[in-house]
């Protein structure tokens, strides 16, 4: 008796012990939609900050004494909605989590589970630092750390999606080791370039509270310079990796996706010098965050295709009707 009777063969190791497939469809569709949420929470704390609506609800966890939601009284104005609008999306962005570890769970991909795990711990962390923020009066040590974590989380959610995309079990690169190098250099420069830019937000005007500016003591034009010297080195690091993956014939895919990259990264210099040059207006400082979240969701994609998983070739006919019923 034949076991191929009534039974589909394994397409991918770790199939026979019960793990699912590639998600594909609505199941995708949520893992994306988990990488937006995440990317217009910093947006809109970017709006907080470039407004000057960081202490429009002067305590935490509730807005003002006594009350978790803005009150008439409040002296705050108009930025005590622009601040309570922000922490409100941080329960949208939790609920996207919590759709993504759903996902996670019914289609059985316990592979992904350490992904949206981080999402889910990174979000509380979030919470914690917010609510230190306000309590330091927007010290820009800790609104620099509060960015640099939703970069971390929107790094987690793209992996997250793009390997939920993928089948489970084991990887194997597809391009050269060198090439491989080239790329997580470029990954490492850019992080350094998020590091730096946070750096010259702490130094400049945009304080996100009128009343009291604290600042880093830090020459802002001086720390620019260095930021545009990084991204001058991030750039010649992805020519170097788009020539690199055009001449060794890399899978197109990865040659499309470095090419995506290096137009985040040109659109993102374009608007980071418009800004410098026309003296931080809000609402181009506000495109330049955003343009932040999409190089970095454009690098963690890059990384991700630098590998594919290792899928089992189903055995010869011949070879599965001779096992052992």
């Amino acid at each position: 008796m034949s076991v191929t009777a009534g039974r589909p063969a394994a397409t991918a190791p770790g199939a026979a012990r019960g793990r699912g497939g590639p998600l594909t469809g609505w199941w995708s569709r949520v893992l994306a939609f988990n990488v937006f949420a995440e990317c217009l929470i910093v947006v809109t704390g970017g709006l907080v900050r470039l407004t000057g609506s960081g202490l429009g609800c002067p305590t935490w966890p509730e807005c003002t004494p006594g009350s978790f939601t803005p009150t008439v009284v409040q002296a705050e104005g108009f930025h005590k909605w622009i601040e309570f609008g922000n922490r409100t999306l941080t329960g949208l962005v939790g609920l996207a989590a919590l759709a993504a570890l759903v996902v996670v769970w019914r289609k059985r991909r316990w592979d992904l589970l350490p992904f949206v795990g981080l999402v889910l711990f990174g979000i509380l962390a979030q919470a914690v630092i917010g609510g230190i923020t306000v309590h330091t009066a927007l010290h820009p040590a800790f609104v620099m750390t509060h960015f640099l974590v939703s970069m971390l989380l929107i790094t987690a959610s793209t992996v997250l999606w793009m390997r939920g995309k993928e089948a489970p079990g084991p990887r194997r690169p597809v391009v050269r080791r060198d090439i491989r190098g080239l790329a997580w250099a470029a990954a490492v420069v850019l992080a350094a370039v998020l590091v730096v830019g946070t750096v010259v937000t702490g130094s400049g005007p945009h304080s996100g509270d009128a009343e009291e500016p604290a600042r880093f003591l830090l020459d802002p034009q001086s720390v620019s310079w260095l930021h545009a010297d990084l991204v001058m080195v991030f750039v010649g690091l992805l020519v170097g990796l788009i020539v690199a993956l055009r001449v060794t014939a890399s899978p197109a895919r990865t040659r499309r996706l470095a090419w995506q990259l290096m137009a985040a990264t040109l659109a993102q210099g374009a608007v980071g010098y418009a800004q410098y040059f026309t003296g931080l207006p809000w609402a181009v400082v506000a495109v330049h965050m955003a343009g932040a979240c999409l190089m970095v969701v454009a690098m963690a994609r890059q990384l991700c295709v630098l590998t594919e998983p290792v899928v089992a070739a189903p055995a010869p006919v011949g070879e599965r009707a001779a096992q052992p019923a």
